[in-house]
């Protein structure tokens, strides 16, 4: 891969709409790929995070990535979230998404069991050289074992397959270091952020995009500000950043993560359905304010459903 191919814009995490039964609602999926790709967003990410992975089956899995490469057709890159349990199975995955056609898979670090370094790049390194698909690694210390500085060159300078990091520490510094280590021998790899209310500084200081929540409720936004922002038109990227950071904050933080994020997309004309994570009575409530306040917020930007 040369530095033409290198991976950058803004991608979208995005969320899979349900149905009343709560399956997956494809002709809903397909019709909010076609918008997000309208809209402008540079590729999608499906069964990230915001994509709920853990709450899918690894058949539904699977069929949220055949979906959305089918409606895609190529007019956007796919990461796929191929993470799975296992090593195992996670290469296992990285084989039917790579024949499917995606551009890449993300995978994060493993998970509910805690890793030193040295195992976390025990794990990658056995998936670098055996994945016959490019790979995104996902570095997201609160959820998973971190992804560190030493980890992430040793890794870019032994894996030529492994040609990006998604890093959602949110910690500008870090982002320095990343690229100050990896970038010299790899100037292909790409950086992106996950934490969307850094976006602009994350540009600035070198990074190539980011894979960011808000994208799938705001697309037109996050796209103006990459460009504002790639473009020097720096006060224009710092009205537009604070415009993020106060719908990024709001769905974050009013609510268990990623709800309110499903509220957002549903406040642009999307029928999401309900998560799979039951609700107490006490959150719905607080759902039904966020609707509010988010509603509020995008219509002030002249975004409606």
């Amino acid at each position: 891969m040369t530095d033409q191919d290198r991976l950058r814009g803004v991608f979208t995490p995005n969320m899979v709409p349900l149905d009343q039964q709560g399956n997956i609602n494809e002709a809903e999926l397909r019709r909010y790929v076609d918008w997000l790709i309208a809209a402008g967003v540079h590729g999608l990410y499906p069964n990230g995070s915001t994509g709920e992975f853990t709450r899918f089956t690894p058949d539904e899995r699977r069929r949220t990535i055949a979906i959305i490469v089918d409606q895609a057709a190529g007019r956007v890159p796919i990461l796929a979230g191929a993470a799975e349990a296992n090593v195992r199975e996670t290469l296992a995955a990285c084989e039917y998404y790579c024949a499917l056609g995606v551009r890449a898979v993300a995978i994060i670090a493993p998970y509910y069991y805690k890793l030193s370094p040295d195992n976390v790049y025990a794990y990658f390194k056995e998936i670098g050289r055996n994945t016959p698909v490019d790979v995104v690694l996902y570095n997201f210390p609160l959820l998973a074992s971190a992804v560190d500085v030493p980890t992430i060159r040793r890794l870019s300078e032994e894996c030529e397959r492994i040609v990006a990091i998604k890093d959602s520490s949110g910690d500008l510094a870090q982002m320095v270091r990343m690229i100050e280590a990896v970038r010299p021998n790899r100037p292909e790899f790409s950086f992106f952020t996950g934490w969307d209310a850094v976006l602009m500084p994350m540009l600035l200081a070198g990074a190539d995009g980011g894979i960011n929540p808000t994208s799938g409720v705001a697309p037109e936004l996050t796209r103006k500000l990459y460009e504002a922002t790639t473009g020097g038109r720096l006060e224009e990227a710092r009205r537009l950043q604070a415009t993020i950071i106060r719908l990024f904050d709001a769905a974050l933080y009013s609510a268990d993560f990623p709800e309110g994020f499903r509220v957002g997309v549903q406040l642009r004309g999307f029928q999401m359905g309900a998560g799979r994570q039951p609700l107490s009575e006490e959150h719905r409530s607080k759902l039904a304010d966020l609707t509010s306040t988010l509603g509020e917020l995008l219509t002030a930007e002249g975004l409606g459903g």
